[in-house]
């Protein structure tokens, strides 16, 4: 049976030493992967054709590559370029970070050496390896800055972000939110509604949410509303397609208004309707109260 023709998936795991590789490869491991820790880049290429040899026992595998592999670190950039451009092949780069104060606590806590410095400053290493990590992370779709995280969270963001990912499945959420309750910490893009004529001061719209086409039509209506749909849409057609190329897994876009149930429903609901036509869309209103009545 020929099994080439299913995507083959590579996590590549990397970043500062100290900063929770262990507990990522573990993480992965519990989410089914097959995990390899400290793959030297060299061997990249023939380890993609072993995975893709093997059927589908290794078709999702998560692999620690770092400064462990010495001298065959250098490739690791070059490795990931050539091999990004075969259809077949899915590569992910997760990059862990975290302040340099942080990472010197951690090899005080642990009386391990860095593995730049052996014997000397912990600091002094963690600089030179920052410096020569610099390209990689650049590269990176996912960078996790660890310093606040405790390894019980950093598994259940790897579980949230890694659990349900498909690498042929790019999906948009589009969400409404109210400024007055906090800006949403995950949007990747934030638009400002407020501008727009607010069915708030209307009676018989007040009650009412955005899911309501009384107030959709009404926030619709209006020119400087059109005008700013149209834009936007010329906006998502352009950035969605690099988004989706540069590897991430989805977008999260965020209409907002002051309450978070009149405009940026509307807005949310419009376009969670119009982009559903050409991507995956999910539609969440995060701060909606219906009041019919």
């Amino acid at each position: 049976m020929d099994n080439h023709n299913e995507e083959t998936e590579l996590i590549v795991i990397t970043g500062m030493s100290g900063a929770g590789k262990t507990v990522a490869i573990q993480s992965f491991e519990d989410l089914g992967f097959f995990t390899i820790d400290n793959l030297p880049p060299a061997l990249l290429p023939t380890f993609i054709k072993l995975m893709r040899d093997s059927g589908k026992s290794m078709k999702r595998v998560a692999a620690v590559m770092d400064l462990r592999g010495g001298d065959f670190f250098d490739s690791l950039v070059d490795a990931i370029d050539d091999l990004s451009k075969e259809p077949e092949v899915s590569i992910t780069i997760l990059f862990l970070d975290a302040e340099n104060q942080t990472l010197v606590s951690r090899y005080k806590e642990t009386r391990r050496s860095h593995p730049l410095s052996p014997g000397g400053l912990v600091l002094g290493g963690i600089k030179k390896e920052r410096d020569m990590l610099k390209d990689l992370q650049g590269r990176a779709h996912y960078m996790y800055n660890t310093s606040e995280m405790s390894p019980r969270e950093l598994k259940e963001k790897i579980r949230t972000d890694f659990s349900t990912k498909s690498s042929n499945v790019f999906t948009v959420n589009v969400m409404s939110f109210g400024f007055k309750h906090g800006m949403p910490i995950d949007a990747d893009l934030v638009f400002d509604v407020r501008f727009l004529p607010n069915p708030y001061y209307i009676e018989t719209l007040n009650p009412l949410s955005g899911l309501d086409k009384p107030v959709s039509d009404y926030v619709l209506k209006w020119q400087e509303t059109q005008t700013l749909v149209d834009k936007l849409q010329d906006l998502f057609d352009f950035m969605i397609p690099q988004y989706k190329q540069e590897g991430k897994a989805q977008l999260v876009i965020a209409f907002g208004c002051t309450g978070g149930q009149h405009r940026s429903v509307t807005l949310a609901e419009h376009f969670g309707k119009t982009l559903s036509k050409s991507h995956k869309v999910s539609i969440t209103h995060r701060d909606v109260k219906i009041r019919k009545g």
